[in-house]
């Protein structure tokens, strides 16, 4: 067959809605400056769906800074990969920064967050080693993991007697192949708000010899007495020998950076093929990111305030009888029944009727019958917010539960 055809045909188990959901469920245009309230197909809504969590995106220092680095050095420089042509004192300095702020020894700074994870599975592990994952790893994990020659075992999510028994398979292979084990979890679990149990996997290392990956994407800069990351929660920083965060959400920019030991930081500086052979951060980025970092430090009243719209707004959920699962996070997910025409409803219903945009997951995604409207608070929300929310999400939850939505067919945006 054509591969032009079969692709054609197959479209992918998300894709296969794309005739109905493009730009209105998936790939929608949220316009104007980043905030509660944006603009969605001329309209005003208010937003839950950006993880701008402590508000750093339109800051007006975070503003200065990036227009001041672009009119200064324009966004080409500097040009080259960093091993070539592209490394600057500038780079250098902001990754002495992001070490310093999580308590490692050094940081080797990333273009993107998710070629870097890939790219760094791939570069510590051989045909030889073994890596025991959590089962609800990132997708840049699992892709990771597709990429390495290593041995691979899953265990279930957060559950400690599972990782025992696949870090009692692993020892038992590496046994015979003179490997390593290399343990990958997340310190936050993005959709769940979860946090990974870092304290107890790292209480493993007594029992079995392994390195730790940990992948803090969503805990950077939320989580723990100095925003240091869910780490930094635990206090078990020192246990984490690989910790990855990216610049995409708290720190509202783009890059990653990955801190350890400074011997292992320049291995990976040599034999990081997604860094290698690409070109370097632009300037505008890098000296961005070294102002974000600083008020992330400095201005410990995002991090409260932030926190005081989450325990707000989970705290109204859960009074009004919606199920937010497992979250000890800021990410709030709210877990509904219902088939995916009736959560096409659900969205547009919010959307439409209530000025109110949040993300929804549904099947494939997710178990059928599972509906997932996620929210994420930010410092910039107001509790006049929150409450309308949750009145909202309590009004919508009714009318599922009335059979309000009980139609056959997703809901066609090109419709609307």
């Amino acid at each position: 067959m054509d591969i032009f055809e079969r692709v054609r045909q197959q479209k992918g188990n998300i894709g296969q809605y794309a005739k109905q959901a493009h730009g209105y469920f998936s790939f929608p245009k949220l316009e104007g400056e980043i905030g509660p309230r944006m603009k969605f197909r001329g309209k005003e809504v208010l937003n839950w769906s950006l993880n701008n969590y402590i508000g750093l995106a339109n800051d007006p220092e975070v503003r200065k800074a990036d227009a001041e680095a672009a009119a200064k050095y324009g966004m080409a420089y500097p040009m080259g990969a960093r091993m070539m042509s592209g490394q600057t004192s500038r780079h250098e300095y902001l990754e002495s920064q992001l070490a310093e702020f999580v308590g490692k020894p050094d940081a080797f700074l990333l273009n993107f967050g998710y070629q870097g994870m890939v790219s760094i599975i791939d570069a510590m592990t051989s045909r030889h080693d073994c890596i025991v994952y959590d089962a609800e790893d990132h997708a840049c994990i699992m892709d990771g993991l597709r990429l390495s020659p290593a041995k691979r075992y899953v265990y279930q999510h957060n559950d400690m007697e599972s990782l025992r028994k696949q870090l009692e398979r692993a020892t038992k292979w590496v046994e015979n192949t003179g490997g390593g084990i290399l343990v990958i979890t997340e310190g936050l679990f993005g959709m769940a708000g979860d946090l990974g149990k870092l304290d107890e996997i790292v209480a493993l290392k007594k029992d079995f010899n392994f390195r730790l990956l940990v992948d803090d994407a969503h805990g950077f800069g939320t989580m723990g007495p100095h925003g240091a990351g869910t780490g930094d929660h635990f206090g078990v920083m020192d246990g984490i020998d690989l910790y990855f965060a990216t610049f995409a959400k708290a720190m509202a920019g783009i890059g990653a950076f990955i801190a350890c030991d400074e011997d292992i930081c320049m291995y990976l500086r040599y034999n990081m093929r997604s860094q290698t052979f690409a070109k370097s951060l632009p300037m505008p980025m890098v000296e961005g990111a070294i102002k974000r970092l600083e008020l992330l430090r400095t201005k410990p009243e995002l991090r409260e305030k932030l926190w005081t719209i989450v325990r707000a707004l989970q705290a109204g959920l859960k009074a009004d009888g919606l199920n937010i699962g497992r979250t000890n996070s800021p990410v709030t997910p709210v877990y509904l029944s219902g088939s995916v025409a009736e959560g096409t409803q659900v969205a547009m219903d919010l959307r439409e009727n209530y000025n109110l945009f949040c993300s929804i997951v549904v099947y494939p995604v997710i178990p059928k019958g599972q509906l997932l409207l996620r929210l994420i608070p930010t410092a910039m929300h107001t509790l006049e917010d929150v409450e309308y929310t949750v009145k909202a999400f309590k009004n919508v939850a009714q009318k599922l539960a009335n059979g309000e939505y009980n139609k056959d067919v997703v809901v066609d945006a090109n419709a609307l």
